[in-house]
């Protein structure tokens, strides 16, 4: 039985792509820049905030035009209360069978550690997480394998006992790099060609699916 599982943030456990979007569509167009639809926001999701900013903006991607982008989302989105952000339906029950069945969790996501740990606070008290490793400036985000590596190395672990559970071709990736195994989950922000990829053990429509590989 799998040991570990190493869960992505964003479209796996929370929807939080509205509330995104909101406050990137109001820094975009307050600063004369076209705002962009729900599906051209997710197709651009899954680096970290500079990486998101950059495809955001197109051809207007200047590290000056960049910076300023991100510091007036960051503003709007701080004050914002995010009341659309929500953990994914059944998510809560299952982190907890999880936990029950002696599965050890942890979070690895490209949004900011502080951010993860507000959500995680206010919607799964009750969960406990070995560790939370979100992007980190000084270190290089997925689909680098060094937050899953710390990760493992915390828990104490073998490769072959993990599992990344993830929505997207960045989770895929990092999981592959960091040599472990990978399922997907197809209520996210991925895509046919994710749940189809060939690396990862296999992708579920429902939250419950998740056991099976425990």
């Amino acid at each position: 039985m799998k040991k570990l599982a190493i869960f992505d943030f964003d479209g796996t456990l929370f929807n939080t792509v509205d509330d995104v979007i909101i406050n990137f569509n109001i820094a975009l167009e307050a600063n004369g820049f076209p705002t962009l639809t729900r599906e051209e926001y997710i197709e651009r999701l899954g680096g970290n905030i500079d990486e998101i900013v950059s495809l955001i903006l197109k051809d207007k991607n200047t590290p000056e035009n960049i910076e300023l982008i991100k510091r007036e989302y960051g503003k709007l989105y701080d004050k914002s209360n995010k009341e659309n952000s929500l953990p994914f339906s059944g998510m809560k029950d299952i982190l907890m069978e999880l936990a029950d069945m002696g599965v050890i969790l942890a979070i690895n996501s490209n949004r900011t550690t502080p951010s993860i740990k507000l959500f995680v606070e206010k919607h799964l008290p009750e969960i406990d997480f070995l560790e939370i490793e979100g992007h980190n400036p000084d270190c290089p985000s997925k689909p680098s394998p060094d937050g899953v590596n710390r990760i493992i190395e915390k828990a104490g672990v073998e490769l072959s006992d993990v599992v990344y559970i993830g929505d997207s071709k960045t989770d895929i990736k990092t999981a592959q790099n960091a040599g472990i195994d990978c399922v997907i989950v197809r209520w996210g922000y991925g895509n046919r060609n994710d749940y189809e990829n060939e690396y990862i053990l296999g992708s579920v429509d429902n939250s419950s699916e998740i056991l099976n590989y425990f």
